[in-house]
């Protein structure tokens, strides 16, 4: 049927949102509620302006994975957009925790986030706004599904350039995803699975909520800048200070990722996984690296380590 030809709804027909919720527990104006009714307002900064920040940790087997870290950058962005909550760290765990241990999950995926909100008399100064936390715990999501963590994933190199650091701070976690997105439109027109964007330089950045390693001759390689300072790419960075693996953030041009021994993504949501594939060449024998496998594998060990994790607090 032609666009033009399709059957509009009736005026008054109450819109029915098309994606179901999933099972889970927000907290929202000092109150915990069902997924499918926490609600901002369509004046919310953070709807009209994406105009926030937030951060996400996981659960894994009951344990949150490095929580304490997830908070610290999340009160860093909280200051560098001069936002504030009406309590504290202290709390805000407990929060976190009670959002957990409500929705049952034993794998979540946790998220903390602060608006802008909305100004009582709708001002534009954002200086009038008053600043809005939400958080929430949902079932544990990847980047990569069961077969792509398995096989590798594809990935392409979009020409799109991420929002350089001189716009937006990139260790301010932010929802400003239109370069992503528009790189992903990118990806999948190409064949791809995902995609990974370009500094201002031509240099490899990050992609759509991961950053990216490629290992050469047993040496790991992650863009230095221009990037989310990621959890999981700060794990990786721990793992090969342990295992005595040499890693270092540089600049990592396109040609050195496409001719590289190995090359995974980092992410809260799915770990460490393998790319097999960019720009539909193989990555060296198309199959997941030994170096890829063995730090996977040390990251999930990890997720029983009391130095690395904790217990969520179930009631």
């Amino acid at each position: 049927m032609d666009r033009q030809e399709r059957t509009l709804p009736a005026l008054g027909t109450r819109h029915v949102d098309p994606h179901a919720y999933p099972s889970g527990v927000a907290y929202l104006d000092g109150q915990f509620l069902p997924m499918s009714e926490a609600k901002i307002s369509v004046l919310d900064w953070g709807f009209l302006h994406s105009d926030a920040t937030y951060d996400t940790v996981h659960v894994w087997d009951g344990r949150f994975f490095r929580l304490d870290l997830h908070i610290d950058r999340f009160f860093g962005g909280l200051e560098r957009l001069r936002m504030t909550l009406p309590f504290g760290r202290e709390r805000l765990e407990e929060i976190l925790h009670d959002c957990v241990a409500l929705s049952g999950h034993r794998s979540a995926y946790v998220e903390m986030l602060c608006t802008r909100g909305a100004s009582p008399t709708f001002s534009r100064d954002p200086r009038d706004a008053v600043n809005r936390f939400m958080a929430f715990a949902v079932p544990f999501g990847s980047v990569a599904d069961a077969e792509q963590l398995e096989r590798g994933l594809h990935v392409a190199i979009s020409g799109r350039v991420r929002i350089p650091p001189s716009s937006i701070d990139p260790a301010i976690k932010n929802y400003h995803w239109l370069d992503l997105v528009r790189g992903l439109y990118d990806a999948y027109d190409r064949g791809a699975e995902t995609a990974l964007l370009v500094d201002a330089d031509g240099n490899v950045a990050e992609g759509p909520g991961f950053n990216v390693f490629a290992v050469q001759k047993g040496r790991l390689t992650t863009p230095a800048s221009g990037v989310l300072p990621g959890i999981t790419r700060r794990s990786v960075f721990d793992l090969c200070a342990e295992e005595d693996i040499e890693a270092v953030a540089a600049d990592l041009p396109v040609a050195a990722l496409r001719s590289a021994d190995e090359v995974f993504i980092t992410s809260t949501a799915g770990g460490i996984m393998p790319v097999t594939a960019v720009d539909g060449a193989p990555v060296a024998d198309g199959e997941v690296g030994p170096v890829t496998r063995r730090l996977k594998d040390l990251y999930w060990t990890k997720h029983k380590d009391p130095a690395w994790s904790s217990p969520v607090r179930y009631g």
